[in-house]
């Protein structure tokens, strides 16, 4: 009798605190959201039409800014240079992808983690290199008949910065394939060619139009490869920068960012757009497609593979050799002296400290607050209204580039009578910075894992009146472990890599190792960039290595509920 009186006041502290995790996290979420992503934007949209003497804002500012020659020539340069690398990025991405994924070329994981390179430098790197390369006192300046500093120079380097993003996407895509339809088209007699034409490119072209319009978006709002090798050839991106730090007209800077952030708007739109018109890309009894042995196709499309896998070497071992370098092209010795950062300028060693301290608060603080977030939303009842605004905020940073957000994150931040003043130069503000600039892809990665989870996980919790916080931590996680892991390293790996949106943010004391690379190559420390850089690319590639193996116990152990029983 006891127990049955008791049991009541047990269920009810139960709910209670059910009710206090869901409630209160999604509260919490919000508001982390609302200051991190959203007041800086509308912060924005304030300092562009604010019309302050001397800051290059207002109406008439616009006006002017709009209608000048100056801004037409910078517009036409941005929109030839992102045309120009999308449209080169994408098909060899897509040829790419597709002998990963439809081919039996051999070292397949071989080529793919050569391909995703790019990701773990900053995007400096590459036009270091080039400059190495092709520059006046290049290895290979004979090869190219212009000067590399210009078009083709920020072309280049942006095609080798940006593929690895359009190859995820494609990727991704040309994973989902059902052998049914092949099967189908192979007894009609269709040719391969014909089964390309009517089975792979319709269930593709909506990934390579969000391939097209995410390099693009990437190019129009780098800065990097322009400081390096855009000499006189300017970019809107390159003239937003200047703008805030060299000439201190935050007006001015809102104003170009604004026209930067069209671009990516339209782009998420019309992808937002063509998702729903495509709808599903595969069934619930889809088969596993297994491409057939051809030797003439794989030939081929393993010649390609090396091609760019060995352009990709030859550009990122360039720029690990010129760190290594004396003093080039006169004393080609090998030599440690470009990494000893404490005799030169840009911040030295307490960069590179910085930057690992904010890579690691990134992806540990970051991965917990997504994951949770993303839980919150997909896993629990009611509140329908609160989850949609959640989910509208966490999708909006993937339509603002992070020059963009940057920017935002100064005028609100640094805005007199803010409260959050305190933060502004801190590397507090840098972590929630990096968080809300990568947050939408590492939300995307928990919601896709946590939607193939059955709702029966969380109804027999309830019927075992479990709380809910328990179960998630008990149950949740560890299924989604693999999907968290993935997370925690998008996030180091970007946080070591990022600059678009930090480099308005640091103070002296919180400067960072990407952020070095740019100053001491303003500097003409070109050795010393590439010394950082390459420590950056090191660093990123054997934390990750590190992290799959580490893990790799606890995967076996938190999915062995995945194997098929001893028998069966």
């Amino acid at each position: 009798m006891a127990a049955v009186m008791t049991l009541p006041r047990q269920v009810s502290r139960t709910e209670t605190g059910d009710r206090l995790f869901v409630l209160g996290g999604k509260l919490v979420w919000l508001l982390l959201l609302g200051v991190a992503v959203l007041l800086p934007l509308l912060a924005i949209f304030w300092r562009g039409f604010s019309s302050e003497a001397g800051q290059g804002g207002g109406l008439v500012a616009a006006r002017e800014l709009l209608t000048s020659d100056t801004f037409h020539w910078l517009l036409g340069n941005s929109l030839k240079v992102s045309l120009s690398v999308a449209a080169i990025v994408v098909p060899l991405a897509y040829l790419f992808a597709y002998a990963l994924q439809r081919t039996l070329i051999p070292a397949k994981p071989i080529w793919r983690g050569l391909s995703l390179l790019p990701l773990m430098a900053p995007s400096m790197l590459p036009g270091i290199a080039l400059v190495y390369l092709f520059g006046n006192q290049g290895l290979l300046r004979g090869v190219l008949a212009d000067n590399i500093y210009g078009f083709w120079g920020i072309v280049l380097g942006e095609v080798i910065y940006t593929f690895p993003h359009a190859l995820m996407i494609l990727l991704s895509a040309l994973s989902l394939a059902d052998a049914r339809l092949f099967d189908a088209a192979s007894s009609m007699g269709a040719s391969p060619a014909r089964a390309f034409r009517s089975i792979t490119w319709p269930a593709t072209r909506q990934a390579v139009f969000a391939a097209f319009c995410l390099v693009f978006t990437l190019t129009i709002t780098d800065f990097g490869v322009p400081v390096v090798v855009g000499g006189d050839y300017q970019v809107l991106a390159l003239e937003a920068y200047k703008a805030v730090v060299g000439q201190q007209q935050f007006g001015r800077g809102a104003l170009i960012g604004m026209v930067l952030l069209l671009p990516a708007l339209f782009s998420f739109g019309m992808d937002a757009w063509l998702r729903r018109r495509h709808g599903d890309a595969m069934s619930g009894r889809a088969q596993v497609f297994r491409p057939a042995p051809s030797r003439a196709r794989d030939v081929c499309y393993l010649a390609i593979v090396v091609l760019i896998c060995a352009a990709l070497l030859l550009v990122f071992g360039m720029a690990v050799y010129s760190s290594l370098v004396k003093f080039w092209p006169y004393n080609l010795s090998l030599s440690l002296s470009h990494y000893q950062f404490e005799d030169t300028a840009g911040g030295g060693w307490l960069a590179y400290r910085n930057s690992l301290t904010l890579a690691l608060c990134s992806a540990l603080i970051g991965s917990m607050l997504i994951f949770t977030g993303a839980y919150l939303m997909e896993k629990t009842k009611g509140q329908k209204g609160l989850n949609l605004a959640l989910r509208l905020l966490s999708f909006v940073p993937m339509a603002v580039p992070g020059l963009v957000l940057g920017l935002g994150y100064v005028f609100f931040f640094n805005l007199n009578g803010n409260p959050l003043h305190v933060f502004y130069g801190t590397m507090t503000l840098l972590v929630v910075c990096t968080i809300a600039h990568y947050l939408t892809t590492a939300q995307m990665t928990a919601t896709t894992a946590l939607r193939q989870l059955d709702a029966e996980f969380e109804a027999a919790a309830l019927s075992l009146k479990a709380p809910l916080y328990r179960h998630y931590l008990r149950v949740t996680v560890p299924i989604c472990l693999p999907a968290l892991l993935d997370i925690v390293r998008y996030l180091f790996v970007s946080a070591m890599t990022t600059v678009s949106a930090a480099i308005f943010l640091y103070s002296p004391d919180t400067i960072l190792a990407a952020v070095a690379v740019l100053n001491m190559d303003d500097a003409g420390n070109v050795g010393g960039a590439a010394a950082m850089s390459t420590l950056i690319l090191f660093t990123s590639g054997s934390v990750s290595l590190l992290l799959a193996w580490a893990s790799r116990g606890a995967l076996r152990r938190s999915q062995a509920w995945r194997q098929s029983a001893p028998g069966q």
